[in-house]
């Protein structure tokens, strides 16, 4: 009984490890878009980062918990710095929408669909 525990317990650390990423886009005022990736590892939550080509865009989140929905800041290298929140539609796809400092509603896709934009 103690080698099956010890080799789940070995297993769920392995899991921790693996970081799973995907594609995301952030359009923000004007249609402005901005396409990078989002890392997630397993039960830590992840990071993303978006560029435009001009500045650049990232935040770190947590898992998605009981609601399936996670808030996380932003900054960007432009100076603007907002909170986004975003709803899992599967674990490795959503969106949300980013609110920056200035009050500006920035759209956030992950996943697919985020190469359809």
């Amino acid at each position: 009984m103690r080698i099956i525990g010890m080799i789940a317990a070995a297993g769920l650390m392995l899991l921790g490890a693996c970081d799973v990423s995907h594609p995301v886009a952030v359009v923000g005022p004007g249609n402005t878009v901005y396409k990078g990736a989002a890392t997630a590892t397993f039960l830590e939550g992840g990071w993303f980062q978006a560029s435009n080509g001009r500045s650049t865009c990232q935040g770190r989140y947590r898992p998605g918990g009981q609601t399936g929905t996670t808030t996380f800041p932003v900054r960007c290298s432009n100076g603007l710095t907002g909170v986004g929140t975003a709803t899992y539609e599967t674990p490795r796809s959503g969106g949300g929408e980013i609110v920056m400092q200035d009050g500006s509603r920035w759209k956030f896709i992950f996943g697919r669909a985020a190469l359809a934009i």
